[in-house]
């Protein structure tokens, strides 16, 4: 039987946090966690965004348990506050959902001066992960769930240029983000092997859904022709951020989750669906980038995990 949001389990008393959870995907994932019992800190760069999502979850999930911290992954200061405030109300946290990204953007710099998608996609949330880590230990039996894209197929690590300040191509840099995603993951889930840990790092990827990112740098271009074709598209094709939302959920509550696993749709080309097992491309199991990736975002992000 196909799993559905019907197959989530009680988890009353744990504590989530959800990157990005006021709009698309993390909406949902928020929604669909909030029928567990457990308690979600939901972790968004906008405060009234939040505490508009935040009512319209309790509108359909009365019982839900939600709290707002504010979070800007694009702001390393701001990683390390809202790390700082999560430790000062919580001594421990069982589900970690890095959701939160940025998609085809113009080019432009966070406030640590790295290009913006690698650096809210990835360096924001490997820095939020490594900050998490020891309540994430506290837990046991943790998880972190890093929401990766069918795009990271197209992307290739450009450690020769990884800010795009010498060519920049927006769609690239947000592949090269999205596989970068991955690295991550499966570099996490190897180290916590390693050191005997009972925390699970996996991935999961929401096949086409639609959502507001896809037009968000069609918007930021100015360009309406792009901004009502990917509305048009998102219409026609992809199916809605809910059932997106189902392979993240699924990696934050099934029983038979396993580190390192990523989960995806089961139609076609992982378009559509209900989770399933997915497989990364070459590019995300390469140990080599995978371990240079990680000493790179070391260095950058000043974050260090203590496994």
């Amino acid at each position: 039987m196909a799993w559905s949001l019907d197959n989530l389990p009680q988890l009353t008393g744990k504590v989530a946090v959800i990157t990005g959870a006021n709009s698309g995907l993390g909406l949902e994932t928020t929604r669909g966690l909030a029928r567990t019992g457990a308690t979600i800190v939901m972790a968004c760069r906008s405060q009234d965004k939040a505490q508009r999502a935040r009512e319209d979850v309790l509108a359909s999930v009365p019982e839900a348990k939600l709290e707002l911290l504010p979070l800007d992954l694009a702001d390393l200061s701001s990683v390390r506050t809202f790390a700082t405030a999560l430790a000062d109300n919580y001594d421990r946290l069982d589900l970690l959902c890095n959701n939160a990204g940025v998609m085809a953007l113009p080019r432009r710099t966070t406030a640590d001066g790295f290009e913006m998608q690698i650096g809210t996609n990835h360096l924001g949330h490997f820095a939020l992960t490594g900050q998490l880590l020891p309540l994430l230990k506290q837990a046991g039996n943790a998880r972190i769930v890093n929401v990766a894209s069918l795009a990271h197929r197209y992307g290739k690590i450009n450690f020769d240029d990884l800010m795009g300040e010498r060519r920049y191509s927006k769609w690239l840099t947000y592949c090269q983000s999205k596989l970068a995603n991955l690295l991550f993951t499966f570099e996490c889930d190897r180290k916590l092997r390693a050191a005997g840990s009972d925390v699970l790092c996996v991935a999961s990827h929401p096949g086409y859904s639609a959502t507001a990112l896809q037009g968000k740098g069609a918007k930021l271009q100015g360009s309406k022709f792009k901004e009502g074709f990917m509305e048009f598209a998102n219409r026609l094709l992809a199916q809605s951020a809910a059932a997106g939302a189902l392979p993240s959920l699924y990696a934050l509550t099934a029983s038979d989750v396993e580190g390192g696993q990523y989960f995806g749709p089961d139609g076609f080309q992982e378009m559509w669906g209900k989770p399933k097992v997915v497989q990364g491309n070459r590019r995300s199991r390469d140990l080599e980038t995978a371990a240079r990736l990680w000493a790179v975002s070391v260095e950058l992000t000043g974050v260090s995990f203590e496994f």
